[in-house]
């Protein structure tokens, strides 16, 4: 009799208690945090999302944000989650690190693009595409429109402190279909001070130049061609400063010392025997100094426009140059 009594009240008893039992069943595979630690999900269509991942398994992550609350996002949907740090907020507002901070107007820094990241500045003049390949190694390629010339890029940093980058890196270039003779290559190394809101970057290079010039001899009706190279030390002083979630203030600069003496053979017609004669000249490039302080608008996270003004130091002059500088910055 005792029995048939218990086997009712032990069945209710297991039904009752078989929804935490599957319940707990069901969440063996989820991780769940407590950490506060901010963490930014970008999705396949590109749309972000910001804030405390709550719990995450195989089929899907919950992100407490604070705009809409919790939001559960499917894995399948989810091209990438990253941690955050406090270079990607400003006064408590999400900014995000971006790749472009790697760039100036006309220089790079020692900060790296993150290894599948990529982006392209687009200029008045031509593209600049910049690509991420690995961990603090970069790759990329500028030109004009008219592919006249075409250069490509390679850049390794380093982080030496918490403040502190390195990079090394070189440009190579060729003046492609118009001009196949004609190559430039610029080795150089980037230091910069600070994080990617506020930094000031000193860099330094040797650009060399190769190039043909063929020359006519009236006298013999004949014409030679000579192969010159060129090199010369370039110098720069850049640095940004993020003032609001939106803004940022850029400085660039190019400086180019005089140039090393150069002799070149001319021919020149005299009057008073009516023939050519060869004439040797002497000279050198003049210092180059271009400055470019301007504004860059963070319209979006994954784009930038910024606009500034070019002044210029040549043959002892400060020249102004009436186009300014516009450049558009996109992730690809």
């Amino acid at each position: 009799m005792k029995t048939k009594t218990l086997l009712p009240l032990l069945v209710v008893i297991l039904l009752g208690f078989s929804p935490v039992i599957s319940s707990g069943q069901e969440r063996s595979d989820t991780v769940l945090t407590h950490q506060k630690v901010k963490h930014l999900i970008i999705k396949n269509d590109n749309s972000r999302y910001t804030g405390e991942i709550l719990y995450q398994d195989m089929r899907e992550v919950i992100i407490r944000t604070e705009n809409l609350g919790d939001i559960a996002i499917p894995k399948h949907e989810i091209r990438e989650i990253r941690e955050l740090g406090e270079e990607d907020f400003r006064d408590g507002v999400f900014t995000g690190a971006d790749l472009f901070t790697t760039r100036y107007f006309l220089t790079t820094n020692g900060l790296h693009v993150r290894k599948g990241e990529s982006y392209v500045q687009w200029n008045l003049f031509g593209p600049d595409f910049q690509f991420g390949v690995a961990d603090n190694f970069g790759v990329g390629v500028m030109t004009s429109w008219l592919a006249i010339p075409i250069i490509g890029t390679a850049k390794y940093s380093r982080q030496l402190g918490e403040n502190t980058s390195l990079a090394a890196g070189t440009l190579l270039g060729t003046g492609s279909w118009a001009q196949p003779d004609f190559g430039i290559a610029l080795p150089f190394v980037a230091l910069t001070f600070g994080g990617r809101s506020h930094n000031v970057n000193f860099s330094t290079g040797y650009g060399l130049v190769f190039y043909s010039v063929e020359t006519y001899n009236p006298n013999t009706d004949r014409s030679t061609t000579e192969k010159f190279r060129e090199g010369r030390l370039l110098l720069s002083l850049a640095g940004m400063t993020r003032i609001s979630p939106a803004i940022s203030l850029v400085f660039d600069s190019f400086i180019a010392p005089p140039g090393p003496y150069r002799t070149q053979t001319i021919w020149e017609y005299s009057w008073e025997n009516g023939n050519y004669r060869e004439v040797t000249t002497t000279e050198r490039s003049s210092a180059l100094m271009i400055f470019v302080p301007g504004i860059r608008w963070h319209t979006r996270p994954n784009a930038a426009f910024q606009f500034g003004f070019t002044g210029a130091y040549f043959d002892g002059e400060f020249v102004p140059v009436p186009i300014p500088m516009v450049q558009w910055f996109r992730k690809l």
